[in-house]
Parts: C-alpha cells; structure tokens; sequence
C-alpha cells in the first residue's frame, strides 16, 4: 500500500512547482459589504492568486466577525478551493481534553483544511488531539510577529533558554513520538533576527512581510532547508494600487524567491 503523503512533503512540492514561498492570506474586513460582497471578492482573490500561491491562509477571526454568514461563508470557499493549494485555516485556537478533540475533528475531519495554527501555551496534551492525522499539519505559535511577543515569548528562562524554545521541545517531541501531523511554528519576522537560529527547520508560517515591516534577510541568513511559507495578506488584498490581484501576488512572490529560492 502507499504511503499517504505528508503535509510537509505536499506542502515542498507545492513551492517547488511554483517557485513560490507565498502564502496569501485570506483576511475579509467584515465592514465592506458583509458576507455576499466577501465571497465574490474572495472568489476573485483566490481565483487570481492561485498561480502564485504555495498556500492560503484564511484567517478565522475576520469570517467570526461576520456572524454565521461569515462561517457559511468560509466553509464554502474551503469547499471550492483548488485541490492542489494548501489551506493553513489561522484559528490558533488552544483548549484541553474534549474540546480540542472537537476542534479537531471540526478541522481536519469536517472541513478537512491542510493545516492549522494552535496556541500551545496549555502544554504538549492540549496539542495532541490534532497530533495523529494523516496528511496534516500544525504551526504552534513560537514567535509572534507583534511587540508583545516580548512579554513571554522571548523571556529568559533560569536554564538559559528562552520561552518559545519550550514551544518548539513540543514540536520535536512529537516528532521522536513518530505523529503522523507535522509540526511547524509561527515566527514573525518583525522579531526573527534574534531567535532564527534556535527554531528546528521544520515548517514555518511567517507573517509580519509588508504592512508590518519585516525584512527576509534574517530568514536568508538562517539557511533554512524546510518548506517555509511568507504570508502577505493587506499587501494583496488591500494594497491600494491600481495592480491586479494577480500582478500583486506575482510581485511579492518574486520579491520572496529574489532573497529566498524556492
């Protein structure tokens, strides 16, 4: 029998036949127009963005703020998306026992997304329910891309660590474990100069490009071999310009691939 092929090997493929690390985020702001006007503007983001995709990033929050046509909404772009685009759904959600076992399921099982971001801060047992899928993914956010990461994220622990390399000890205990999910983090660039070179290469979600000012050079200097992803989500959607949609994926995925081959 074959074996099924991992999240993490689909997900190199996808950057290799593209030449792309970009993954577009799919960030709806619910005051323009609702539901009905989000869904012919996200059929056209995703139809012009395809080509230049590695991935699609929905971000949870901004279908939640559009009531239950939000989520009608989601889970019927989830349903038409191309079979051969990854979808990494940005729920980064965090619970225990039961909870998270539907949170699963709901995910993996119901809408069946490729991925999904996971707070990790309630320890390894509140990520195991989504541990054993086939084919899956999860990026355990280890370094934010907004100030506060410093609050806690980049503490200084009394054995010299810092506190996401407690977040990436769940991702390489999971991997001696042998899951059939991959593990990978969430590190914004706006703070990956310093910690870069303490995160496994395993797979990276990276937003913090564009609007929020972050620069790849840090990323290019690590020498990463893992199939890591940039997510642009206002700088396609919501650029302002007279581009196309299409021109503005296909300019910031060369921009990535000028400083991070693919």
């Amino acid at each position: 029998m074959l074996r099924a092929m991992r999240y993490a090997e689909r997900l190199r493929q996808r950057i290799q036949q593209t030449g792309s690390r970009l993954c577009v985020g799919l960030d709806p702001r619910p005051g323009d127009g609702g539901a009905a006007a989000a869904r012919e503007f996200l059929t056209r983001v995703i139809g012009e963005t395809a080509g230049y995709a590695a991935a699609f990033k929905p971000n949870m929050a901004y279908f939640e703020a559009m009531g239950i046509e939000g989520i009608r909404l989601l889970e019927q772009l989830l349903a038409s998306m191309p079979a051969e685009v990854p979808v990494i759904l940005d729920a980064k959600r965090s619970d225990i026992g039961e909870t998270q076992r539907y949170y699963a399921q709901g995910y993996f099982g119901g809408w069946n997304v490729d991925a999904v971001t996971l707070n990790p801060f309630l320890g390894y047992d509140s990520i195991e329910p989504f541990l054993n899928w086939e084919g899956k993914g999860i990026y355990l956010l280890a370094v934010t891309s907004n100030a506060g990461s410093a609050d806690f994220q980049r503490q200084q622990l009394a054995d010299g660590r810092q506190v996401f390399e407690l977040v990436t000890a769940l991702g390489e205990r999971a991997a001696a474990e042998g899951v059939k999910t991959d593990v990978g983090y969430v590190v914004g660039l706006t703070n990956a100069a310093d910690v870069l070179r303490k995160i496994p290469d395993a797979p990276l979600l990276i937003p913090g490009l564009g609007a929020q000012g972050g620069e790849l050079a840090p990323l290019a200097a690590a020498a990463r071999s893992a199939p890591d992803v940039i997510n642009v989500s206002r700088g396609i959607l919501y650029a302002g310009d007279d581009r196309s949609l299409a021109e503005r994926a296909r300019d910031w995925a060369r921009k990535i691939a000028e400083t991070l081959p693919a």
